[in-house]
């Protein structure tokens, strides 16, 4: 079994960030609001929480290095920005390459960046492989949300200057603005604990974790609908509700939240649902 040593962080450098307290307010309110008919927000709560079970289940709790490609392809449904991109590697000859890299990156006791980019050195470094370093990541976050913060490109790309931090920046002219902030362990980290405080002074206390994660989403999601994504057009048209974007750059398109009832469906079909008397076996 993966030890839990794999996803210990290391030293890492702290940046400031200086994010708008009225963005955050307005983009909580939306998350608020946009959720009201789909059963509150504690339904996308459970939603994160049941996905993020999944993965700890076949990554941490199960011996990372027998992961079959069916598991796997189940993994992906959950992850955006990956799956409309692996098509390529889901046979068993290429999954079985990739499969080596997964066990590197969860059993190196490396720093996360470091692991990361050893992953992401695997593959071609071009525009059709950016969807690497979001597997990688949405890997090590949805298996231990606790250690290993939301990193997906969407939250920052600092050579793109886009990203959830841009969207949240205080400033006059954040547009027609480079942010000075890398995108390290260190960075998401900060941005993590910044919006764990935000929420804590709002009034959220329980699962903090999974509402930064879903405030994080909806952020993005409200950029998606005014100006459209670069990397993500392809995938997000217009949405028929306010939280459509959201779930899907949560990977939880298969959500069916309401009626006490959360539905997640994974790629070969099969239906997990979440509700007072279900529990994930």
């Amino acid at each position: 079994m993966a030890t839990t040593s794999a996803l210990q962080p290391h030293e890492f450098e702290r940046p400031v960030l200086d994010l708008s307290a009225d963005a955050l307010r307005a983009g909580l309110q939306i998350m608020i609001r946009g959720s009201e008919d789909h059963g509150g927000i504690e339904r996308y709560i459970d939603a994160v929480k049941l996905k993020s079970a999944m993965f700890k289940q076949a990554l941490v709790e199960n011996d990372v290095a027998d992961l079959d490609l069916e598991t796997f392809k189940g993994l992906c449904t959950f992850m955006a920005t990956v799956r409309r991109r692996i098509a390529d590697w889901l046979s068993e000859e290429r999954f079985g390459e990739m499969r080596v890299g997964i066990v590197e990156l969860f059993a190196d006791d490396d720093h996360i960046d470091n692991r990361i980019g050893r992953f992401c050195d695997r593959f071609p470094n071009d525009s059709k492989h950016r969807w690497v370093r979001d597997l990688a990541v949405e890997l090590l976050h949805n298996s231990d949300p606790e250690r290993v913060p939301l990193m997906n490109r969407w939250v920052w790309d600092s050579k793109a200057n886009t990203g959830v931090i841009r969207e949240i920046w205080h400033g006059d002219d954040v547009d027609h603005m480079t942010i000075n902030v890398g995108d390290g362990y260190g960075t998401y980290v900060m941005l993590r604990e910044e919006l764990s405080q935000f929420l804590s002074d709002n009034g959220f206390f329980r699962d903090v974790l999974f509402y930064v994660d879903v405030l994080c989403a909806q952020v993005y999601a409200q950029y998606i609908c005014e100006q459209g994504g670069s990397y993500l057009r392809v995938d997000f048209s217009a949405p028929e509700d306010p939280m459509q974007h959201t779930r899907r750059l949560l990977g939880l398109d298969g959500v069916q939240p309401g009626n006490g009832r959360t539905r997640l469906k994974s790629i070969d079909g099969e239906a997990f649902i979440l509700d007072e008397s279900t529990t994930l076996n």
